[in-house]
Parts: structure tokens; C-alpha cells; sequence
């Protein structure tokens, strides 16, 4: 298990704040923090339209969590990760070398997915140590939650609150602890258990109303063992990408709009000039919910894949279920959806259809379904089950994919 200086430091500090604190301090510390507990059951099924088998998996993820009280603003937290196979494995996890079947990417294994110590006053507050980040709609940082294993950073992030409209957060980062882990960091290219090297994020929004919410950014990823491909070399997804989002509430309507460039970064090998686009309208009332939206990832049709890429990103939530397009193709994608979400008799039952194309060489890519359904149970509270379908049928890219899950989860 890899634990870097940014995740020993915190726990240091914590004894430290001990030693120094007065009785009754210690006392708030503990007596004001809590405990939390989770299980997450989950069975996934993918069927593809290729030579691999189908794949089965039966996973738990357990967690524990401790959330200290506050002592001057002072706080800490610790939060472990286990994420257990049930049954064969009937799966490729990418690390198992399962490679006869399809892909689940939950890796057995325990990790600490959080670990910092915190310090917040009203005018903003310092995190160090090892946490989750999710700036915006997660489009481009994010903590991959749909995964059993989630994505944390390593390093420290500022947020400053000068006012009660205006945010402005800054984030180093010397480690990302993505969703593969937690073993596996070498002869995985495109999906390491850690991605090392330095990246920065800036960020500021600006919510004076519900009618506008304006953020500014500009992501500085040096991500040195990543590759955009299996045969591709290492850190070309290094990049710098720059943009402004737009969203807001007007009435029951909502909208968001989006661009941003991309250029190469941190010795990236590849000479990168990405696009990124996004319009978006929806509307909610009364539990209803619907959205329709375009988005473009720009790409050309050069030998090497330049196209504009989003390594961190929860990309679950993008571009349809079945997860085809986790890399941009290297002629881009233009993603055409639309979707929403109705109350069905006490649950949630949700609907997306995607109509995907290249941004260069006009090429169909498909189109894919999406549907699933959440409820909770009766009489046990925060317990809840959910089933999900996800059917992309493809036509001049990758091949026809089904994926079912079924999934129950439990928060003590």
C-alpha cells in the first residue's frame, strides 16, 4: 500500500494536537466526531459483441470512516477502503489476468481512500492529506464514486471565501489514487493504480444568484505514467486545459454552457490544440426531470490520438453508461443526448438516449439506451437497491456492449 508524505503528515499532526490540547479540547475532539460505516453490494454483467467471454461479478465494498469533531477549526478524517470479490472470478478486474473475459474494473484490494487534516474558518479552509476533489459537474475532477474503488489526490487544497458569492480554490498534487488500485503501478499504461507526476488546479466560481453560477479554471495535469494508449508513450494525457462554465436556474428551467482548451503539458510528447464544447437545457418540477444537451471532444485524424481528453474526470456520468469512450477515440466525439428522471411508485426510474459521431472524418459511432430504477426499502433506513442497463450499439466504432448491475447499498 502506497502512502505518501501528504497522507503521513495529517496523522502526525493529529498526534501532535493531542499532546498540546487541554482535557476538555481532547474530550470536544472526540466526543463531537463520528463514525461511519457502508456496505455496498454489487453484480455487474457485460456482453459484448467480440471474442472475450461475458463477464460476472459478484463485489463488496466496505467502508469505515472516522470524522474527528472540531478544535479551532481544527478537524481530521480517515476513511478505508475494501473492495472483496464474491464467488469465481468470472471477470477481467485488470489486474487479475482474466483477459479471456470482458472488463470490470473493481480490483480486490484495501486502500486508505481518504485521510487529511483540515482547517476551516469562514473565510475559507486548508485540506492536507489524502481526499476527494470535485470541482463543477465533475467533468474534468472528480472522484469517480460510481467505481467501488474511488479516486482521491494526494496533496493539499485551498479554498478561500471572500465573500458569500465568490470561491476560489487552488489544489497541488503529486499523486492520484485512481479506481484500478490499489496494486498494479507498473505495465498498465492506461490505467495505473497510481498516477504519479505534479498537477495543479485552479479554480474560482462565482454564484451571485440561482439564475447564474460562473467558474473559471484552468487544470495543469503532469501525469507522468499515463498513456493515452496501450502503445502509446507515457504522460500523453499531461495537459493544461483552460475554460468557463455557465449554468443557472431560471424558474423551472436550467442551462449550462461550456468551453475550454486543451494544450500539451509536462513534456507531453504530443502537440495538443483540443476543444470542448457543451449546451445544455433541462427542466425540474415535482421530482420530474429532463435535460437534452450536446457536447463536443474535439479530435483530428492524425496518426497519434490528440484528441481532447479528460483523465480525471467520473466519466461514468458522460457519454453513456457502458463506458465505450473513457479515452476520446482520436477523431473526437459529439455526444447528442437527451434524458430525465420520473418518481415511480416510491423509487426513481431514470432514461438517456446518446447519439454518438466523430468531431473529424465523419464517422457514426453508434448510439446506446440507458435505464435504471432506485428505490429505497421499507422500514430500514439508508438502505436502497437499484438496477441499471446500458445497451451502446455501435456501427463504424468498437462493438455492440450490454451491461446489467444490480445493486444494493447500505450506510450505518
Amino acid at each position: 500500500m502506497r502512502v505518501s508524505a501528504y497522507v503521513v503528515v495529517p496523522l502526525m499532526s493529529i498526534v501532535v494536537s493531542a499532546d498540546v490540547c487541554a482535557a476538555d479540547e481532547i474530550s470536544d475532539i472526540v466526543t463531537k466526531g463520528k463514525i461511519d460505516l457502508g456496505l455496498r453490494y454489487r453484480y455487474e454483467y457485460v456482453d459484448q459483441d467480440n471474442a472475450l467471454k461475458h463477464a460476472n461479478a459478484n463485489t463488496i465494498r466496505t467502508r469505515f470512516g472516522l470524522q474527528s469533531g472540531s478544535w479551532y477549526g481544527l478537524t481530521a478524517a480517515l476513511e478505508v477502503d475494501n473492495v472483496s470479490r464474491i464467488g469465481e472470478e468470472q471477470y477481467n478486474d485488470t489486474r487479475n489476468k482474466k483477459v479471456l473475459y470482458s472488463t470490470v474494473g473493481d480490483p480486490d484490494g484495501t486502500e486508505i481512500n481518504q485521510l487529511y487534516l483540515r482547517y476551516q474558518q469562514p473565510f475559507g479552509g486548508l485540506t492536507v492529506g489524502r481526499q476527494k476533489i470535485e470541482l463543477d459537474n465533475q467533468r474534468f475532477v472528480g472522484s469517480v464514486a460510481w467505481r467501488q474503488n474511488e479516486q482521491s489526490f494526494d496533496g493539499g487544497t485551498l479554498r478561500v471565501t471572500p465573500t458569500d458569492t465568490l470561491t476560489f480554490t487552488y489544489s497541488y498534487i503529486d499523486n492520484i489514487n485512481t479506481p484500478f488500485g490499489p496494486d498494479g503501478d507498473h505495465g498498465y499504461p492506461t490505467n495505473p493504480a497510481n498516477i504519479k507526476g505534479h498537477s495543479q488546479f485552479f479554480h474560482a466560481n462565482w454564484r451571485p444568484s440561482k439564475e447564474l453560477s460562473a467558474s473559471l479554471y484552468s487544470y495543469l495535469l503532469g501525469l507522468d505514467n499515463l498513456a493515452v494508449a496501450a502503445n502509446a508513450l507515457p504522460g500523453t494525457q499531461s495537459s493544461r486545459t483552460t475554460g468557463l462554465r455557465l449554468s443557472g436556474l431560471l424558474a423551472d428551467f436550467g442551462y449550462a454552457a461550456e468551453y475550454a482548451r486543451q494544450s500539451s503539458y509536462a513534456d507531453n510528447p504530443n502537440n495538443l490544440d483540443g476543444k470542448y464544447y457543451l449546451a445544455e437545457l433541462s427542466y425540474q418540477k415535482n421530482g420530474y426531470q429532463g435535460k437534452a444537451g450536446y457536447e463536443v471532444l474535439s479530435g483530428d485524424n492524425g496518426s497519434a490520438n490528440r484528441a481532447f481528453q479528460t483523465p480525471l474526470a467520473t466519466k461514468h456520468i458522460f457519454q453513456g453508461w457502458a463506458d465505450v469512450f473513457l479515452i476520446t477515440p482520436s477523431t473526437g466525439i459529439r455526444d447528442s443526448y437527451a434524458g430525465g428522471t420520473i418518481p415511480v411508485v416510491g423509487g426513481s426510474l431514470q432514461m438517456w438516449y446518446h447519439k454518438f459521431d466523430s468531431d473529424a472524418g465523419s464517422i457514426d459511432y453508434g448510439t446506446e439506451w440507458d435505464v435504471s430504477y432506485t428505490h429505497p426499502i421499507p422500514y430500514i433506513k439508508n438502505l436502497s437497491v437499484m438496477a441499471k442497463y446500458a445497451s451502446y450499439n455501435a456501427n463504424d466504432y468498437s462493438v455492440d456492449t450490454d451491461k446489467f448491475w444490480l445493486q444494493a447499498q447500505y450506510q450505518f
